[in-house]
């Protein structure tokens, strides 16, 4: 028997996913559980959007500030037992549990009957490890080369990642997206919940100028001073956290490698590969369902009476 119904939002970053969702929430006794990997860390705001309590509207959300930056390993496994029991809680107090946010994997570790792929090896993660911190660049172009569909949703300073991908290639000699980005379907068990699968979408275009004015925006809430905060910590730069887009173009900004507008202009570019990803990624879903939100104002209304109604009645069962 399944576990939980929820219901998903899904897209790209700057899609209104944080809009809709919590007027969603507000017209079906909803709350929120992010499925962000950088709104988890404290004191981490304005570079990941995280929704202010006024945006919020007084909307409860989950998997919010739940780890200090400093934690040397934020895992898929973790993410999952705090969403669930986010997502049990909510449940048990008869709301509505709306799952929101960019993260596939995230999505994926709730919605799959999911086991991990292959399991740790030590020997061999040091072995990809030492190839990576010699030269991290030699190291991606070899992921390129042997899984060049999982490359393609990494960044290059992405160490975890592309070590753990390399690390697969290397005990079993297929790629890590072979078995579904480390998850198998084939252990049996059932998946933690069952979603109504909802995918925001716009005009690329407009996507990619929401983007840019995006992080101008930032900048003007104070991502620089946030990121100098951070940056003054000392915090180990190898630290999951520290590879977060728009924080690691401005720490380059502060230890001299970028210009301030050299470090904006690479966030931007970033985040626009970044929403390309995740745009590939979700497009496979084949359980979705897509909106076009390029003029969201016109089809706000419509659109959330139509979710609205999906919602309850897959809530209802």
């Amino acid at each position: 028997m399944i576990n939980k119904r929820i219901i998903c939002i899904v897209g790209p970053t700057a899609c209104h996913k944080t809009e809709t969702s919590i007027e969603l929430a507000k017209r079906t006794n909803g709350e929120i559980v992010s499925v962000d990997s950088v709104q988890v860390y404290t004191g981490m705001d304005i570079g990941s959007a995280k929704p202010t309590i006024e945006e919020r509207q007084g909307i409860t959300h989950h998997m919010i500030d739940c780890v200090p930056i400093d934690t040397p390993e934020f895992s898929v496994s973790r993410f999952r037992v705090l969403a669930l029991q986010a997502i049990n809680d909510i449940s048990s107090r008869g709301k509505t549990p709306i799952i929101v946010g960019g993260s596939g994997l995230y999505v994926n570790a709730l919605t799959f009957p999911l086991g991990f792929a292959i399991p740790r090896n030590d020997e061999i993660r040091k072995e990809m490890e030492s190839l990576y911190d010699n030269n991290p660049q030699d190291a991606f172009d070899r992921l390129i080369a042997v899984d060049p569909i999982t490359a393609a949703r990494l960044h290059v300073n992405d160490k975890k990642r592309v070590v753990r991908a390399l690390e697969v290639y290397a005990c079993s000699g297929k790629s890590l997206s072979s078995y579904g980005n480390d998850f198998t379907n084939e252990s049996g068990n059932i998946a933690p919940c069952e979603p109504l699968m909802i995918g925001l979408d716009m005009d690329r275009k407009l996507l990619y100028e929401r983007i840019n004015l995006r992080v101008d925006r930032m900048i003007k809430n104070g991502l620089l001073e946030e990121t100098k905060r951070i940056y003054n910590t000392g915090y180990d730069a190898k630290l999951p956290a520290m590879q977060s887009i728009g924080y690691r173009q401005l720490f380059a900004y502060f230890s001299g490698e970028y210009t301030l507008d050299e470090a904006i202009e690479k966030t931007k570019l970033d985040t626009r590969h970044f929403a390309k990803r995740q745009l590939t990624w979700f497009r496979r879903d084949k359980r979705i369902h897509w909106h076009d939100v390029t003029d969201y104002d016109a089809v706000k209304d419509d659109m959330l009476t139509e979710l609205s109604t999906a919602a309850s009645d897959w809530m209802k069962g």
